[in-house]
C-alpha cells in the first residue's frame, strides 16, 4: 500500500516543500545516485563522498548534506513521494521558515538517533522525512490518507492517518518487518528517531503555541479526552451533580442518617459526545450529518448553543436544507449568544428576509430588518433588507420604508 494523497486542506501555497523536492531531485539529476556516483571515475565522485554522512568520522555539515543525497531512483522516488503526500500540509500549516527548520532538524536527529548504535553511513532524506509524517500525524490526527494497492487488481480506499502511520508505517514497516527479513541496507533506525522527533517536536509546539491551534490537532484531542475523563469521575459524585444542575440551592437528601443519591443523569454525557460529534462531522465537511447531529442535541438540551463558527454553519446548513425554521431558531441561537460577532448584521439580514419572505412572520422580520439597516454599509445588502422590509411592513398595513423616511 503506498500512500497518494490526503483530505487535509492546503490553504497556503507550500513553496518551501515543492523546493525541497526539486531540490532532492536536481540533486540526484547531477549525480546519477550514489550508486552510480561512487564509481572512481565519476566526475562527482569525491563530492558525494565528501556529502556522505560519514558514521566513523562524521563532519557537521555531513548532518546536512546527506539529506539530499540518495542511492538510485527507487529511493528517491519513495521518499518525494512521501514528501509530496505529507510535506505539504504541513509546510502550509508552519509557514515556510519554520518548516525548512523543522525538516532539517528532523534529518539531523533522525541520523544522530541512529548512530548511537550504528557507524554505518548513510544517505536520504527518510529520516526528515519520516518527522514531517509525524508532524502531519499531530496536526492532523482525524484526517483520512488516500492509498493505491495492487493485488491482481489495482485501486485505492482511504485509511485513518492514525491507522495508516502508526500501525502500518511504523510499527509494521520499521519494527516488525525488518525483524522478518536478512540484514538490509535500509536505516530503520533513522526512520524511528525521525519519527519520534517530527510527534515530540510538532506536539510539544502545538502545546506552547509556536503553531496555530485548531480542535482536531493531536494536543485539543488529548485535552478533551482528559476533560471527559475528569467530568466524568466529578459527576460520579451525586453532590457534585446536584450542584451543576442546581447552584448553591442543591441540598443532598437525607433519610434515617442515609443519604439518599440521585441516580445519574445520561443526558450530560450524550450532550458532549453529540458536541463532539458535530465538530468532527463539521471538519470532515459532512454537513448534512452536523446538522441531523446538532437537532439530536436539541431534542437532549434545548439551551445548547454551539461555538461560533460552528453555530454559524449549522444554521447556514439548515438553511442550505430548506429546513427554514430550524435555521431560523439556529441563527436566532447565534444572534443572542454572539450578538458583537462580524458576521451578526448579515446574519440579522438573512433572518429578516427568511421570515419575511419564507415564513411569513412579519413583526419579527421587520425588527431584525430595520435592526440590520441601522448597521449595514454594504449598498447592495441595504438594498435588499429595504425590499425585504417593504414586504414585511405592507403586509402588516404600516407605511414603507420611503413613507417612513
Amino acid at each position: 500500500m503506498i500512500p497518494i494523497s490526503t483530505d487535509t486542506p492546503i490553504r497556503r501555497t507550500p513553496w518551501v516543500n515543492y523546493a525541497l523536492i526539486a531540490l532532492n531531485v536536481l540533486i540526484f539529476l547531477a549525480t546519477g545516485g550514489v550508486e552510480n556516483a561512487s564509481r572512481p571515475n565519476h566526475p562527482l565522485n569525491r563530492w558525494v563522498e565528501l556529502a556522505v554522512l560519514d558514521g566513523t568520522s562524521p563532519q557537521l555539515y555531513q548532518f546536512f548534506t546527506y539529506q539530499f543525497l540518495h542511492a538510485n531512483w527507487a529511493h528517491i522516488g519513495g521518499n518525494m513521494l512521501f514528501l509530496w503526500v505529507f510535506g505539504n500540509a504541513v509546510n502550509a500549516k508552519m509557514g515556510h521558515g519554520p518548516y525548512l527548520f523543522f525538516y532539517l532538524a528532523g534529518g539531523v536527529f533522525a541520523a544522530t538517533g541512529y548512530g548511537f548504535y550504528r557507524d554505518a553511513s548513510m544517505v536520504g532524506a527518510s529520516g526528515a522525512i519520516a518527522a514531517v509524517t509525524t508532524a502531519y500525524l499531530a496536526l492532523f490526527p482525524r484526517s483520512h490518507i488516500t492509498v493505491l494497492y495492487w493485488f491482481f487488481i489495482i485501486g485505492t480506499f482511504e485509511l485513518p492517518s492514525m491507522l495508516l502511520i502508526v500501525f502500518k508505517m511504523i510499527l509494521w514497516d520499521n519494527v516488525m518487518a525488518p525483524r522478518m527479513v536478512a540484514d538490509s541496507n535500509v536505516a530503520f533506525g533513522a526512520h524511528l528517531a525521525g519519527y519520534a522527533f517530527g510527534f515530540a517536536a510538532a506536539a510539544g509546539m502545538l502545546a506552547l503555541r509556536c503553531l496555530p491551534r485548531d480542535q482536531f490537532d493531536i494536543v485539543a484531542l488529548w485535552r478533551r479526552r482528559l476533560q471527559r475523563h475528569y467530568a466524568r469521575v466529578a459527576m460520579a459524585d451525586p453532590n457534585v451533580r446536584a450542584q451543576a444542575q442546581f447552584g448553591r440551592v442543591a441540598r443532598p437528601v437525607t433519610v434515617d442518617g442515609v443519604t439518599i443519591r440521585p441516580l445519574p443523569d445520561p443526558a450530560t454525557d450524550q450532550v458532549t459526545d453529540l458536541r463532539m460529534q458535530i465538530a468532527e462531522a463539521l471538519a470532515q465537511n459532512n454537513r448534512d450529518l452536523a446538522a441531523e447531529l446538532y437537532e439530536k442535541l436539541l431534542e437532549t438540551d434545548p439551551r445548547q448553543v454551539l461555538s461560533r463558527q460552528h453555530q454559524l454553519d449549522i444554521a447556514n446548513q439548515l438553511y442550505t436544507m430548506s429546513r427554514l425554521p430550524q435555521a431560523a431558531a439556529a441563527y436566532e441561537k447565534y444572534l443572542t449568544a454572539y450578538p458583537n460577532s462580524p458576521e451578526a448584521d448579515a446574519v440579522k439580514l438573512l433572518l429578516g428576509i427568511i421570515y419575511a419572505r419564507d415564513l411569513q412572520q412579519y413583526e419579527v422580520a421587520e425588527g431584525h430588518l430595520r435592526a440590520s439597516l441601522e448597521r449595514l454599509t454594504d449598498e447592495r445588502r441595504r438594498e435588499q433588507a429595504r425590499h425585504w422590509l417593504d414586504v414585511a411592513t405592507n403586509a402588516l398595513g404600516r407605511p414603507t420604508t420611503e413613507q417612513d423616511s
